[in-house]
């Protein structure tokens, strides 16, 4: 039983979090290179947050160049102990408008160049992803979206695609045949790294349009998407103190706090010493035991 220290990653649209007090800017350096941009730390009802702009606070990372590893090792350096995906996405499904904000629970990935795990050759892992996001932090941001006054849709799967481009209308219908509600560009490798750093992830899909699926729709556009962006930010703040003024009083354990647990594979004694080093952060809870 402990603290909470939530951790935000801002999406397109979300480059701050006013309601932070007592506001530190701290840059961080990992072993994996630098993340997004500076940490701000701060309280927002006494809970602590660290915040990151997962594209920059001026948007000029795009998707695919987006250092996904230094941005989780980040979140854990600064003490995280969950953290929290607030994403722009498109829908693709009638019952996902845009407007919404649907809280995903699983997802396809169809991403091709990232690199997806903080393993590799020399000390082996393999993390379960059966249910990828944390139920319990999923409940609490889906009722704190409700009382910050979003239309909210639970359980949706969020397809990531590698970008920059949008789809085009065939991979768009043969995504919605495959089971997708939800398409973006950034939630893979991200969860798969939160649950490697044992940080119980997730994510919150502010829909902007219908992609490109959809006949009756114009085709979706980067004009389009800013538009609706502007009018989803202030309700994505809204939704962050909502989840601060909620949050229970002690944050009781999660299964995915010792994830680390069961998914190491290789021997202590085999264990590449430089990646041992470079996952220091990772690895600092096992490391103690």
């Amino acid at each position: 039983m402990g603290e909470w220290v939530i951790g935000v990653i801002g999406g397109s649209g979300l480059y701050a979090m006013d309601a932070l007090e007592d506001a530190q800017e701290i840059a961080l350096d990992t072993p994996w290179g630098a993340p997004s941009d500076t940490l701000t730390i701060g309280r927002i009802a006494g809970r602590r947050f660290a915040f990151l702009p997962r594209h920059g606070r001026r948007h000029t990372i795009p998707p695919s160049a987006i250092n996904y590893r230094a941005n989780i090792d980040a979140m854990r350096r600064a003490g995280c102990t969950d953290l929290i995906a607030v994403s722009a996405v498109g829908s693709l499904s009638e019952r996902i408008p845009p407007g919404h904000f649907a809280i995903a629970d699983q997802f396809i990935d169809r991403t091709t160049s990232r690199v997806n795990s903080f393993f590799g050759p020399g000390f082996v892992a393999h993390a379960g992803l059966a249910d990828p996001v944390c139920p319990r932090l999923a409940g609490l941001l889906a009722e704190a979206a409700g009382s910050a006054g979003a239309p909210v849709i639970n359980k949706a799967t969020y397809v990531t695609i590698e970008g920059p481009h949008f789809s085009t209308r065939a991979e768009s219908l043969a995504y919605r045949r495959d089971g997708g509600d939800l398409i973006g560009m950034t939630a893979s490798p991200e969860y798969r790294l939160a649950r490697e750093a044992e940080l119980p992830y997730s994510l919150v899909g502010m829909v902007t349009d219908y992609d490109c699926w959809r006949e009756a729709c114009a085709p979706v556009d980067a004009a389009e998407i800013i538009a609706r962006l502007h009018a989803n930010a202030d309700t994505a703040r809204a939704m962050l103190v909502a989840l601060a003024q909620d949050l229970p009083e002690v944050r009781e354990p999660s299964p995915i706090d010792t994830h680390l647990d069961t998914a190491l594979v290789t021997a202590p004694d085999a264990r590449d010493p430089d990646l041992v080093a470079r996952l220091d952060a990772i690895l600092r809870r096992v490391s103690k035991a």
